[in-house]
């Protein structure tokens, strides 16, 4: 029998994760991707609910552990750099059991080596053109068969617009970006937040010596022609705290991600051969906390269906999780970036209170129960 073949666009999290399980039910992975090498950088990721039973399948749940970022604080500041509450990260994340939060790099690599020696990867190629029968054109110029392609190129897939035309990604109202600075906050698995209406920024470090992360925030119609370090300095100056000098930063930085909180919404995932995984078919936005764990657990759901010939059971197992995970990304998005003073003085009250406050574990329980529901809504196939 010929060993049926699966070609997946994109290395991120969510194709190794692919390729992984395919190479256990005895299905070829090739894996490309157009980078030269695995990307670095990368922000802290979530993984909860379904996604940590995903890992213990594939036999990677205790790497993941042994890389979680051991978050300690989460502290609010004001403008002049006070405080206004300092709390436990696992309590106010709303962190259960398992649940893991690890950095993106870390679990790109962890997958990585979990399949480099059984499954091809072909770094800084791309798919140039998806013609008829599984045929595929490179960008090299090589052509490949393969009985199904895999589109897990993330939120601007180039796979999804070759197979499905132009699908417009829905704006959530909020634009977001995160880079390196130099570790001169003396931050040690602490992230501090400051917020004023309209704006936030976060910073944290994962450990003594390792960068500094700045994420900054930015209530925002869609941009027709958005550059990225221009924006940022217009939306942010003179805001407070050490923004200033985080935007001063800004022309010495080479990994700075920038881009819309908006997520993707489609009423079917495939279409003949072509199938789309993760932020490709389904993004949350970052403002969910649930991209990592969607690509989890729609490779794991994904794999079953392509061994079993029924890309249908992907769709029926994977959508009412989807839509869960989706509604919630944008209930956050509007959370993220306060609306204005009185909705930013209340949030602040509440957090300066809630460490005297006796029910404070059930409070955040409480606030976090939709999180903890859309994390779990899904059963993964035996």
């Amino acid at each position: 029998m010929t060993q049926r073949s699966v070609l997946i666009s994109g290395a991120g999290l969510a194709g190794p994760a692919l390729a992984h399980q395919l190479h256990r039910r005895g299905i070829r992975a090739t894996v490309v991707e157009r980078a030269p090498a695995l990307r670095d950088g990368g922000y802290k990721v979530d993984i909860r609910g379904a996604a940590t039973e995903v890992l213990k399948r594939m036999g990677l749940f205790e790497a993941a552990r042994a890389a979680d970022t051991d978050m300690r604080t989460v502290t609010y500041i004001k403008a002049d750099g006070r405080p206004i509450a300092t709390l436990d990260a696992s309590l106010l994340m709303g962190r259960r059991g398992d649940d893991l939060e690890v950095v993106r790099t870390e679990l790109v690599r962890i997958l990585h080596d979990a399949t480099a020696a059984d499954v091809g990867y072909r770094f800084g190629d791309s798919i140039a053109e998806l013609r008829d029968d599984g045929e595929v054109l490179f960008a090299s110029g090589a052509t490949e068969r393969y009985d199904y392609v895999v589109g897990a190129d993330g939120l601007h897939s180039a796979t999804r617009r070759m197979a499905f035309g132009e699908v417009a990604a829905r704006h959530l109202g909020a634009y977001i970006s995160i880079f390196d600075v130099p570790d001169d906050l003396g931050l040690d698995r602490e992230e501090i937040f400051f917020s004023a209406p309209g704006r936030m920024v976060f910073a944290y470090s994962t450990g003594p010596g390792t960068p500094t992360k700045i994420g900054m925030v930015f209530a925002s119609p869609p941009l027709t022609d958005p550059r990225p370090r221009a924006v940022l300095r217009e939306r942010f100056a003179g805001m407070g705290w050490r923004v200033d000098s985080f935007l001063a930063a800004l022309d010495g930085v080479d990994d700075l991600y920038f881009d819309s909180l908006s997520q993707i919404e489609m009423p079917q995932w495939s279409r003949g051969r072509v199938v789309l995984l993760g932020d490709a078919g389904y993004c949350p936005s970052p403002a969910s906390g649930q991209g990592t764990s969607l690509a989890l657990v729609g490779a794991y759901v994904l794999a079953d269906a392509i061994d079993k010939g029924d890309l249908a059971g992907y769709e029926r197992v994977m959508r009412p999780y989807v839509d869960r995970n989706l509604a919630y990304g944008r209930k956050m998005a509007g959370d993220m970036v306060p609306g204005g003073r009185f909705q930013l003085a209340f949030r602040n009250y509440g957090m300066r209170t809630l460490r005297f406050n006796p029910w404070k574990r059930q409070i955040i329980e409480q606030v976090t129960r939709p999180l903890h529901e859309a994390a779990n809504a899904v059963v993964i196939p035996s």
